[in-house]
């Protein structure tokens, strides 16, 4: 197994699960009494992550101590942001603290038991500039949809709307990382709108299905169904 590298967008003010958390950031939800961050490390330890990169601004205080205390074992680096930069900007000022060539990136509320070398092969062998895992999805609304090419491509991203089935963007992502920081961004921008979609045609982005255990613990109600499913992966 290679080792790899990994970004985790920790950053989110979690304004849906403040009536459940009004005093923590999401990643730290607890889940059976464990942070759900913790989960995650443990998840990408397992796959051979091992160099971390937290991306941080909401409520840091609470994730960077807890990262020092509880996983002193792990190589970790911390990209702070002192204004919202969204999840793109984000995701380009943890860039700049890689080593890597390619590297992962994952949202710190969701968890996607993708894996990582298989992603990682299929990306190398297209090419890609990016990769996204995709999970195929029945009788959903909560999230857009992703359309492919026979060559594995990525053909189109669709609006949010009631599907009885399909690809959704299951928020894990293996990001070239030089041909990422040469492109001009602003300083504040989402990944999702002002890359993946915008740049589509720029940049070869491709997707690989993996039908594998998905969740978005982003709302009260998947974060207290998160509380059982979770257990297998503590």
């Amino acid at each position: 197994m290679s080792e790899k590298e990994a970004i985790i967008l920790a950053g989110g003010m979690g304004t849906r699960l403040r009536t459940v958390l009004p005093d923590l950031p999401k990643c730290m939800a607890p889940v059976n009494g464990i942070p759900f961050l913790d989960i995650l490390i443990g998840y990408l330890k397992r796959q051979g992550v091992v160099h971390f990169i937290f991306s941080v601004g909401y409520l840091k205080e609470a994730i960077i101590p807890h990262i020092r205390n509880h996983h002193p074992d792990i190589k970790a680096s911390f990209a702070e942001e002192d204004q919202p930069l969204g999840t793109g900007g984000g995701i380009f000022t943890a860039l700049i603290k890689a080593e890597k060539k390619h590297v992962f990136v994952l949202n710190g509320d969701t968890f996607f038991n993708v894996d990582l070398s298989s992603l990682e092969d299929f990306h190398l062998q297209h090419k890609a500039h990016c990769s996204l895992a995709l999970k195929p999805m029945k009788d959903f609304d909560r999230y857009g949809t992703v359309e492919l090419n026979e060559d594995g491509t990525i053909a189109a991203f669709r609006e949010k709307a009631p599907c009885a089935s399909g690809l959704i963007n299951g928020g894990v992502y293996l990001l070239n990382r030089i041909a990422f920081l040469k492109e001009a961004f602003p300083i504040k921008f989402s990944f999702e709108h002002d890359y993946l979609a915008l740049y589509l045609g720029r940049h070869k982005i491709a997707g690989q299905v993996q039908d594998a255990y998905f969740i978005d613990i982003g709302i009260p109600e998947d974060y207290m169904r998160a509380q059982e499913e979770l257990r297998i992966f503590i």
